[in-house]
């Protein structure tokens, strides 16, 4: 690992040690969850992203996207600390705030636990726990949802594919945090075993693998496999989700899945959803696991 990398992911520990009072998010859901536990009159910026809650962030700054945060404009906020996500922002960027001396906070939840165990660390962080009998609302919520899903998982799984993408279909596999709030909300990712291969052609079943030692697949991103419609109806989903984000599945998407032989298709069970359920860490995963259950609920039982 080089200097940078380990400058960046160090970062995924609380890099302040006192409580900061200017704090710019960079992560959307980051953005919700802070105004969710009381934090939100600590924001003094935020990306074009950050459009939760509506009424609330109108009022901030914004500092540019994601991807390609005004790196000048944040400096000028004199910000005690940044918030980024290790998938949804650029390393380089979190780097150039490092260097200029602005604390960085890496998030990274990869489970619903891990997204708990954040909620906890922000209110340490930030000396601010009115919001904690909210927060154990959310854990009870989520002790009860998982021992449901252990025990459907094993009777009566309902058999669910999400893609995130078309042309070329891509959709998620065990490692990512998407999968983790289907199982918990009752769902079983299809796709859970699949990893990405390289190059497309061998994804798509095209062609030989490259070997895991060579130098083209070391490093890379293999949660998110790119996958074939027959690959599709070969695991038999019983649910199929299609969120608005990242790719933004709407009505005119539905017939394509509809065509498939697989029970999601004859039950009518293709669902159009928000996407951050899914995808937004934070607060946010009080209403997945709110919402998602009634659409995975197994065939003939409740």
């Amino acid at each position: 690992m080089s200097t940078s990398e380990h400058a960046y992911y160090q970062a995924l520990e609380i890099p302040v040690e006192t409580p900061p009072q200017r704090i710019v998010s960079l992560v959307p859901s980051m953005t919700e969850t802070l105004f969710d536990l009381g934090l939100g009159q600590r924001l003094v910026g935020r990306t074009e992203y950050c459009v939760f809650p509506a009424d609330k962030v109108a009022a901030l700054p914004i500092v540019g996207g994601t991807k390609n945060p005004d790196i000048a404009r944040i400096l000028e906020l004199r910000p005690d600390l940044v918030i980024v996500n290790q998938e949804e922002n650029r390393r380089e960027d979190a780097e150039a705030l490092q260097a200029a001396g602005v604390p960085v906070w890496v998030t990274f939840p990869k489970t619903v636990q891990d997204v708990l165990n954040l909620l906890w660390n922000i209110m340490y962080t930030f000396d601010e726990t009115t919001y904690a009998p909210r927060v154990r609302v959310i854990e009870q919520t989520y002790d009860w949802l998982n021992a449901i899903s252990e025990a459907r998982e094993l009777e009566n799984p309902c058999k669910v594919f999400v893609p995130i993408w078309l042309n070329p279909l891509m959709t998620i596999n065990a490692d990512t945090y998407v999968h983790d709030v289907l199982r918990v909300c009752g769902g079983m990712n299809v796709f859970a075993d699949r990893e990405r291969l390289f190059p497309l052609a061998a994804d798509l079943g095209r062609a030989e693998p490259y070997p895991p030692d060579d130098r083209r697949v070391q490093g890379r991103d293999t949660r998110y496999p790119r996958v074939t419609w027959e690959e599709v109806e070969a695991r038999q989903p019983d649910v199929i989700v299609l969120p608005n984000e990242p790719f933004a599945f709407d009505e005119s998407h539905v017939p394509l899945f509809a065509k498939l032989d697989v029970p999601a298709a004859r039950n009518g069970r293709i669902h159009l959803i928000e996407g951050s359920l899914l995808t937004w860490h934070g607060t946010r995963v009080a209403h997945a696991m709110n919402t998602l259950p009634e659409l995975f609920q197994p065939v003939g039982g409740t």
